[in-house]
């Protein structure tokens, strides 16, 4: 349905989930951050914060072998990190959704300010 030009246009999605963290939820949330301890998966997840790519991008902008990043990959993928699609015989990746992107980029964000010295921020 089209929305009218004098209604409002829809509120977005809530960037936060007010949820105490039970025992389910500390669990899965220490399996990502497992996977976020490689630095070659988080420099692959770094890499698809800035869109989708195929294996051969990522190992041409990560430098691992093929078969490193393959791996990494999968694990990725079956934690649930990325998502898949098929562009002909090409399986393309990317990020499962904002909240992974956010996670990444705010994490690179603190490294940054621990190796320069630059004062943490709201």
């Amino acid at each position: 349905m089209a929305e009218r030009a004098d209604e409002p246009a829809p509120a977005p999605a809530s960037l936060t989930h007010p949820v105490s963290p039970d025992a389910a939820r500390l669990e899965a949330a220490g399996g990502m951050f497992q996977m976020l301890a490689d630095p070659t998966r988080l420099h692959i997840l770094w890499l698809l914060t800035h869109g989708e790519a195929d294996v051969t991008a990522l190992v041409d902008a990560c430098g691992a072998s093929r078969t490193a990043v393959s791996q990494h990959l999968a694990k990725l993928r079956f934690t649930g990190l990325v998502d898949t699609r098929k562009e002909g015989r090409r399986i393309i990746y990317r990020l499962h959704g904002g909240h992974i992107t956010r996670v990444i980029r705010e994490g690179l964000s603190h490294a940054d300010h621990l190796i320069t010295g630059e004062p943490p921020h709201e």
